[in-house]
């Protein structure tokens, strides 16, 4: 009997989607000891640059609980900057369902709150949103 709660205790997810320009993050928190996976690869594997696995991360190092959760994401869309920034959004919203007492801090850090800046249209007349043709007297 005792095995069967523990096989359902493994089985404890909690999930949270995360949105930053085009990219789309969907996480999943399971307890483990800290693995991060990204579309099936290691969080070192996917982001070359330090700065966006410390972007990633930021939520867990925040609340003190890297070593707590596995986290498996899968993200699409957008570069890789906008996908660091929707895993971390995704994580955050994923640690206030697994543990809402971690909420304030999450919310005071701004990891809750969804970066609504994307790509200004170009507009008729202009080579990009705002960038005019160059003006000539003659």
């Amino acid at each position: 009997m005792a095995k069967s709660t523990k096989n359902a205790e493994k089985t404890v997810s909690f999930g949270g989607t995360g949105r930053r320009k085009k990219s789309v993050a969907r996480v999943r928190l399971l307890p483990g000891k800290g693995n991060f996976v990204i579309n099936d690869k290691d969080i070192n594997e996917y982001f070359g640059k330090g700065t966006l696995k410390d972007v990633a991360k930021q939520p867990l190092v925040l609340t003190n609980t890297e070593s707590k959760y596995d986290v498996i994401v899968s993200v699409f869309g957008g570069g890789f900057t906008g996908q660091a920034g929707a895993i971390r959004h995704g994580v955050a919203r994923a640690l206030c369902k697994a543990d809402e007492q971690l909420r304030p801090e999450l919310k005071r850090a701004g990891y809750l709150t969804r970066d609504a800046r994307v790509k200004e249209r170009k507009k008729y007349g202009l080579k990009k949103a705002r960038r005019a043709p160059q003006f000539s007297k003659r």
